[in-house]
């Protein structure tokens, strides 16, 4: 059987292991270990040759039983180790046997003698594809116990051993808390890079599943601790939209309400772009919004189209932002997103005012951003660098132009379409007024 190759048992050992487990067991009890392993080992070796794969896995985990009883543990890692390398030995009948020790693992003496039970297990399977399973389990609990060792980089290294995603015989809610258990490590020793690889193996549509979402709000817990390392504002206000989508938050008014805030200072904080706009938008037109008041109204300064001034932004909503978490000023992120959303207001000044004026003095822009000439020039110019505006400065004169400037092609091609326009509405009074003579000239008749 060792070749996986399936073999028709030639006798049934059943009626002798019947016997003989009751008499090892009186052995045992006299003390005679030893000399039980042996009739054990005996028998084994008729069965498997036999290919009686019943019997022969009643007789391994019958062995390790023994010496668990004798509280024999050295015995009981010996016997493990040479059982499990017999030649030919079955693998039903190993994985019966390994399962068996494993149960043991919570009845140790000491912490020593787990730790060697273990690494017996773990050498036993290793390359072992139909203990894969047990495998990852033994190895999981070894690397717990370094964590709690306080050896958090050599937890993280063990548990990344193990490519869960590639186990075809475990259940797929198991592997996720796998992966699930490796990014935490992975975070824990701040290793952010294979954190964001190792959160690739997982597909988000297995949260879509009700059973799931605890899983699922362990995943977007991981993923927002490594968004906010990255200052991935966006993704951010992605993962805290899918923790706010759950269902276990949404019956829990004080968790969904946490949720949507963060949500929404992260959209707020966001580069403006596309996406961002429109998922500003829609957070705006998401009902429980409106029971958020000054979030509310944060999220509706942004939407409008109307200049918003810094100094009235710090007096009427400071006081509340800088006692949440994401702008909390006594840490260094919550000063570094302070500073960022001061950007975003003026980044936002910046587009209403290119919407409204086509030339402006560098004068006159800086009061309306509530910043000095040189300040106002560079948000300008960041915003010009990204593509989000169009702006020349004439420094000399120090006037802003926000006009495009357009080639001849399109000064023809607006032109062409301003005579089309023109010579539509002659058209359509041409026919009015003939209508209304016709209409004239019918009623004079009457």
């Amino acid at each position: 059987m060792s070749d996986g190759k399936l073999e028709k048992m030639d006798k049934d050992f059943s009626p002798q292991v019947d016997v003989l487990i009751p008499e090892t067991e009186n052995l045992v009890k006299q003390g005679k270990l030893g000399e039980a392993l042996e009739k054990i080992l005996v028998i084994e070796k008729q069965a498997r040759n036999a290919a009686d794969q019943a019997s022969t896995g009643r007789l391994l985990v019958q062995a390790v039983k023994l010496c668990y009883e004798a509280k024999d543990w050295k015995a009981l890692n010996e016997q493990i180790v040479l059982l499990s390398k017999k030649h030919g030995q079955l693998k039903a009948a190993t994985t019966k046997m390994i399962q068996e020790a494993m149960s043991y693992l919570d009845s140790t003496p000491d912490k020593e003698t787990k730790l060697e039970l273990i690494d017996t297990l773990r050498t036993v399977t290793d390359g072992k594809i139909y203990v894969e399973v047990e495998r990852a389990r033994v190895t999981r609990l070894l690397s717990k116990i370094k964590e709690d060792e306080g050896k958090t980089n050599e937890a993280a290294d063990i548990l990344q051993e193990l490519q869960v995603e590639t186990f075809g015989s475990m259940d797929r809610r198991e592997k996720t808390d796998f992966i699930l258990e490796q990014m935490r490590l992975c975070l824990a020793k701040h290793d952010y890079v294979r954190t964001q690889i190792i959160s690739k193996k997982i597909n988000t549509k297995f949260f879509t599943e009700k059973e799931n979402e605890d899983l699922k709000l362990r995943y977007y817990d991981l993923m927002i601790q490594h968004a906010l390392h990255e200052d991935q504002h966006l993704n951010v206000h992605k993962f805290y939209k899918q923790v706010y989508n759950s269902e276990t938050i949404q019956q829990e008014d004080e968790k969904w309400r946490q949720a949507l805030q963060q949500a929404i200072l992260f959209i707020i904080l966001s580069p403006y772009d596309n996406e961002q706009s429109d998922l500003l938008h829609r957070t705006r037109q998401d009902p429980n919004t409106n029971d958020l008041d000054i979030y509310s109204e944060l999220v509706k300064l942004f939407v409008t189209d109307e200049l918003m001034r810094w100094p009235m932004i710090e007096e009427k909503y400071g006081a509340v932002l800088c006692h949440t978490a994401v702008f909390n000023k006594t840490t260094e992120e919550g000063q570094k997103r302070w500073k960022e959303l001061h950007h975003r207001v003026i980044e936002h000044n910046i587009r209403v005012i290119a919407k409204y004026y086509t030339r402006v003095s560098m004068k006159r822009l800086g009061q309306l951003l509530d910043l000095n000439e040189k300040d106002a020039e560079d948000s300008l110019s960041k915003l010009v660098v990204s593509k989000t505006i169009f702006a020349r400065i004439d420094r000399m004169a120090g006037i802003v132009s926000f006009q495009v400037k357009k080639d001849a092609n399109q000064v023809l091609n607006n032109w062409s379409n301003d005579i089309n326009s023109l010579l539509h509405l002659i058209e359509k009074t041409c026919h009015l007024i003939s209508k209304e003579e016709m209409v004239h000239s019918i009623a004079k008749v009457m």
